[in-house]
């Protein structure tokens, strides 16, 4: 059977087009430190790999629902502190977009807040190439689950063969599985430790997908 050519890309934002997560973490450790409690990495990772949130471990030590509503209203203020003072931005992202826009539709799907996302993005040139963005308000049901892909998909009109997902998370990777797409997962040292047995392909930075198209 002949290979359908790839013609949509669905591009994943936070690790692979913005180097965020890290203070998105932070953000979480600051916060629950104001309970007087720790968040490791590991822990973290472990929460992120299955689409989780670090309020689990508020909840596990017996903080009210109410508590924490409050609290991440202060996570969302760290975290958007720290995005705006710190460099985000990855090496060659605008270039490698700028190649891809020449021949394939691409768009943005991500599991980030839209005040979030516009925040991130308004003085850098990266949407100008997408032909739309999916923040979490825009779905039913958030990363690890089908949705996200399956609606940035319907966007297109496409069909699952003619799209391919970059991600850097396991529960990114799980929700491109589940959805049937296939997916390229881009290393990324902040996730490192995260099971991608079910990538598609894989690639040591976003440069490498301008040659792996050019083979599939």
């Amino acid at each position: 059977m002949k290979k359908i050519k790839k013609k949509y890309l669905l591009f994943d934002n936070d690790g692979v087009l913005v180097e965020t997560e890290p203070y998105y973490y932070e953000a979480n450790v600051k916060a629950l430190r104001e309970f007087g409690l720790d968040l490791s990495f590991d822990a973290y990772m472990e929460i992120m790999a299955r689409g989780g949130n670090a309020w689990e471990v508020a909840s596990k030590a017996g903080i009210s629902k109410e508590e924490i509503d409050a609290k991440r209203k202060h996570r969302d203020i760290y975290y958007r502190e720290f995005i705006s003072k710190h460099d985000i931005e990855i090496p060659c992202v605008v270039d490698v977009l700028e190649e891809l826009s020449k021949h394939y539709k691409m768009g943005i799907v991500t599991t980030s807040r839209r005040v979030d996302f516009d925040l991130i993005h308004h003085s850098k040139h990266i949407t100008q190439y997408m032909d739309f963005t999916l923040c979490v308000e825009e779905y039913t049901r958030s990363k690890p689950h089908p949705d996200p892909y399956l609606a940035g998909m319907k966007k297109f009109g496409a069909s699952k063969e003619e799209c391919l997902v970059i991600e850097d998370s396991e529960r990114g990777l799980t929700a491109a599985f589940s959805a049937g797409i296939e997916c390229a997962v881009v290393a990324n040292e902040f996730t490192a430790t995260h099971d991608f047995s079910n990538a598609t392909y894989k690639l040591k930075d976003l440069k490498e997908l301008v040659t792996l198209l050019d083979t599939i």
